[in-house]
């Protein structure tokens, strides 16, 4: 497994510094934990493309799991201001790395369905989330938690797009050409009614893992 080093260290290089760039914004041009927040889930869900370097599942794990504690400790303590909301009870932070995890393990021999199934949460949520606070009009609530359509509507058009984009890029890809634009909407549409009804950042578990069961469903249907 010596041969993963490389693309392993990288891998904590790019979290780290990226942590370390948004909290320096944060500080520096005052944004709000909200944006910053959302910023960082992003750049740790496209981790999902790194992946692809690794040769060896072990150590794929490793980033993965890692973040799992040093989230955690970050919750308790506060070291990374950028991401915390100080509302205790959302653990979505540490929630989000836990699917992460669980997936990389499930589909690591399907890697084009690993990046997918994250890119909804990775991409779809996070804006979904801005685009909701900011020009949200038509509020909704769904077991305590406030949406928009706006938002709504945002997480499946770039939900969409993002669960595509794995699925007819990458090579070994079971959802090649017009199969994967299809596939892609078909997740994404799922992903957004989950998202809709999952509350307190426990949409970072229940998204990732309906976006997985719906490329699964999708698989066995095509006989692939």
């Amino acid at each position: 497994m010596a041969d993963d080093l490389p693309i392993l260290l990288l891998t904590y290089v790019y979290l780290f510094g990226v942590l370390g760039a948004v909290e320096g914004l944060r500080r520096w041009r005052g944004y709000p934990v909200d944006f910053t927040r959302k910023a960082i889930h992003i750049a740790a869900g496209m981790c999902a493309w790194i992946l692809l370097g690794f040769r060896h599942l072990p150590t794929a794990l490793i980033p993965p799991v890692s973040f799992i504690f040093i989230n955690f400790v970050s919750y308790r303590l506060g070291l990374f201001q950028a991401m915390e909301t100080g509302k205790r009870g959302n653990l979505g932070t540490i929630y989000f790395p836990i699917s992460f995890s669980i997936l990389t393990a499930l589909l690591w021999t399907q890697r084009p369905l690993l990046v997918a199934a994250l890119m909804p949460m990775t991409w779809g949520d996070a804006l979904a989330a801005v685009v909701g606070q900011r020009v949200g009009r038509h509020p909704f609530r769904v077991l305590g938690s406030t949406r928009s359509l706006e938002g709504s509507l945002t997480m499946l058009v770039v939900g969409w797009v993002a669960t595509a984009l794995p699925l007819l890029l990458l090579p070994g890809s079971p959802f090649p050409g017009g199969n994967g634009v299809l596939v892609g909407l078909a997740v994404a549409a799922v992903a957004t009614l989950v998202e809709a009804v999952s509350p307190w950042g426990v949409d970072n578990l229940t998204v990732p893992a309906v976006s997985a069961l719906a490329l699964w469903i999708a698989l066995q249907s095509c006989g692939v």
